[in-house]
């Protein structure tokens, strides 16, 4: 039996792995209170570490944290417009689009800052505020790519080590190979590959990678797994 220990996700500016992909992100963001615009927009598709930069940069600037569910009048009442801000994510769930406009407004007239993170462009939120969807367009945006495959291994022997596992080249290799370039689904697979090691007491292989892969339904059905010995 294993137990489902929690394993805290890491987002200190130490633990975020710089490549091609993600490099241009992170120093605008953090050149931060030298914006282009008081408003910028952190784009790229999921599972790249939009995330994971939102919350060095709270934590460089001092920001407020909120997901766009949370911000309605009353949220918008109740921040400091000077204030940096980050709104993570902002474009699911989005409770109040008047309050996010009248939330711009007031950042913009009182110098402050926001760091608005999603995988969409805003023409894609669902919005009905024509002037909205103006203004968001015409803040600068900077993209996360999925990463590269060196970048995608270091991001998988990370995962591996978080969690104090060791695992053999060929296995990170293996994974990188066929796991789509998400930091979110190599975590996921990495989480089930340390629970199959625990309960069966073994160290992690690529014919045990390959098993839990198949398991996960992230390898096709026409993919054979022979040849791969202990």
């Amino acid at each position: 039996m294993t137990l489902p220990w929690p394993v805290d996700a890491r987002l200190e500016l130490d633990d975020f792995l710089v490549g091609e992909a993600n490099a241009q992100a992170l120093e605008l963001v953090m050149r931060w209170p030298d914006w282009p615009e008081p408003v910028l927009r952190l784009a790229g598709p999921p599972g790249v570490g939009k995330s994971h930069l939102a919350a060095i940069f709270a934590k460089h600037a001092g920001a407020t944290r909120l997901a766009g569910v949370e911000l309605d009048a009353d949220a918008v009442l109740g921040l400091d417009a000077a204030r940096p801000l980050v709104v993570d994510p902002c474009d699911r769930g989005l409770a109040d689009e008047h309050a996010l406009f009248h939330l711009l407004n007031r950042i913009r007239a009182n110098r402050g800052s926001a760091l608005l993170v999603g995988a969409l462009a805003p023409q894609h939120w669902g919005l009905e505020t024509a002037d909205l969807v103006s203004r968001l367009r015409l803040s600068p945006v900077v993209e996360i790519a999925a990463p590269d495959d060196a970048m995608f291994k270091a991001i998988l022997v990370k995962l591996f080590h978080d969690r104090q596992l060791v695992v053999d080249a060929a296995v990170v290799d293996y994974l990188a190979l066929r796991l789509e370039r998400s930091v979110a689904r190599a975590r996921e697979i990495v989480g089930l590959l340390d629970g199959q090691a625990l309960s069966l007491g073994r160290r992690i292989t690529r014919p045990m990678a390959a098993e839990v892969l198949r398991l996960a339904g992230s390898i096709g059905a026409i993919e054979s797994e022979g040849g791969d010995g202990e």
